[in-house]
């Protein structure tokens, strides 16, 4: 069929107003809980109750609750946005980069300036499960959870096709439900709040999707169907986050083959490390490499400056920046590749070492040196180094990534912080008290069979050929020539 130049289709009244009745909504629940108006305060106290009288003493079922109320925290929903951000920023979608800042921002202020004006007190409970400070409506999560999750449903629905599609949005709306009934369940919460921050949301993310389709119109490019069809349906193919890799490698069985590898890899190298940490504890003599001389030695010069140097390099060895460290490879690695390799490999690599940590831990069970400690309170045992198997990982697995993808002179830049890393954070640890020299040793053991095992099985760095699927249909809408055109979809 040959191309026709695009007539912008009428659009539909829907969602202009499901805009409007959740902001008119929102207004009359705003005056009413401004007011204090008695029927809505009996219903929100007696619902409070109520449900806290379901929920306390349940301790299994709080905990649950707790996580997943979490997905509506600041910090969580903070780091989604900065992580679609940094996706579209690499696939250069700028307007989409734009929208999703501003949009998860402007959530982001709207909670905390609507509930100074409002000044509602949170709920008083028989039996309280959770506390959360500053005022009661709108709930901050129910707010941040429907527009961000909303707005990355809107910016990557095109990336999703037929059943895919429909699965992302029953999975966000599931999300931003639970989220919300959470709140509730919490008793940190009113019904009335819950409704109310939905109520905003659809009414800040409506209205920032409106803004977007009239820069859209004075681009001239068409009107779209933001919940059908996204935000931006030609950018389909650049939000996909990886292609689809063929070949050998790619096979079910390859697969397969590799995972029973890195099984069969890691269950040999943790046999080693737990034998040589039986060895130490039985045989070692005490002071076996410095293990008591050098603990002692770092103990007794111990400076202000120099201890909180260590906290900085313990601190960067650490379960939460490691894990961040890790998301951000991964992300950025699948944003330039387009390939889900790189990222396979270190997650292999990290949790590989978290369960190798964890296990020879609780099987060796080595008292940490006789000397005063820094850190208060570890729930593990010496042996081995978890700060040291992690960072080797995730530093020597980054440069091994950077310097087999790359071909420029920089690439080798990142043999700095695979070398100076894992040495400044081993000797932090013997500093702080918390690890004998054998400790450190055995877990620069293992990562030193540990990533060239997970590199040979994995192969990040390999390219695979990535052709279309065969069912793949060309995008409702194309540029051709400098003229919007419609293409038949086939």
């Amino acid at each position: 069929m040959s191309p026709r130049k695009l007539e912008h289709p009428r659009r539909s009244l829907t969602p202009v107003i499901v805009v409007t009745v959740a902001a008119l909504i929102f207004a009359i629940l705003l005056v009413l809980v401004r007011l204090q108006w008695r029927p809505l305060e009996s219903a929100d106290h007696t619902a409070a109750a109520d449900i806290n009288s379901l929920i306390a003493g349940q301790h299994t079922l709080v905990t649950i609750v707790k996580y997943v109320t979490m997905l509506g925290s600041t910090v969580v929903l903070s780091a989604v946005i900065a992580a679609a951000a940094i996706l579209l920023a690499l696939r250069r979608q700028w307007r989409l980069m734009i929208y999703v800042i501003v949009t998860g921002a402007g959530a982001l202020v709207l909670d905390p300036v609507i509930k100074a004006l409002v000044g509602r007190l949170r709920p008083v409970v028989a039996h309280p499960v959770a506390h959360a400070p500053g005022n009661s409506f709108p709930s901050g999560h129910s707010l941040g959870s429907l527009v961000c999750y909303g707005a990355l449903f809107l910016v990557f629905a095109p990336a999703a096709r037929g059943r895919g599609r429909t699965v992302f949005a029953i999975v966000v709306t599931a999300i931003i439900a639970l989220v919300g009934i959470s709140r509730v369940l919490l008793g940190v919460h009113y019904l009335s709040d819950v409704i109310g921050g939905w109520a905003i949301g659809i009414t800040w993310l409506g209205l920032t999707s409106f803004a977007f389709e009239l820069s859209r119109r004075a681009a001239g490019r068409p009107v779209t169907r933001p919940v059908a069809e996204g935000l931006e349906p030609e950018a389909g193919q650049d939000l996909r986050p990886a292609q689809p890799e063929t070949g050998r490698s790619g096979a079910p069985a390859g697969r397969g083959r590799t995972a029973a590898g890195i099984v069969v890899a890691w269950v040999l190298i943790l046999g080693l490390i737990v034998g040589i940490g039986e060895l130490i504890t039985k045989y070692g003599g005490g002071n076996l490499l410095g293990d008591t001389t050098i603990p002692h030695w770092l103990a007794a010069h111990r400076t202000p400056s120099r201890t909180t140097g260590s906290l900085i390099f313990t601190t960067l060895g650490g379960t939460v920046a490691i894990a961040t460290a890790a998301a951000v490879i991964c992300l950025v690695f699948v944003g330039v590749t387009r390939r889900w390799r790189p990222a396979v490999y270190i997650l292999t690599l990290i949790i590989g070492e978290l369960a190798m940590f964890v296990i020879a831990a609780a099987i060796i069970k080595r008292p940490r040196p006789t000397v005063s400690r820094l850190d208060h309170r570890l729930p593990t045992s010496a042996y081995p180094s978890g700060h040291m198997a992690a960072t080797c990982c995730i530093y020597i697995g980054l440069a091994v990534l950077v310097i087999g993808h790359h071909r420029g002179w920089w690439r080798w830049l990142f043999l700095i912080p695979a070398v100076a890393m894992p040495a400044l954070v081993a000797l932090s640890r013997m500093y702080r008290g918390e690890h004998h020299p054998t400790d450190i040793l055995a877990s620069l053991l293992f990562a030193a069979l540990w990533i060239p095992a997970v590199y040979l099985l994995i192969r990040p760095n390999a390219v695979a050929s990535a052709p279309a699927p065969a069912d793949v249909r060309p995008s409702r809408w194309r540029a051709s020539a400098g003229k919007q055109v419609q293409v038949s979809g086939g």
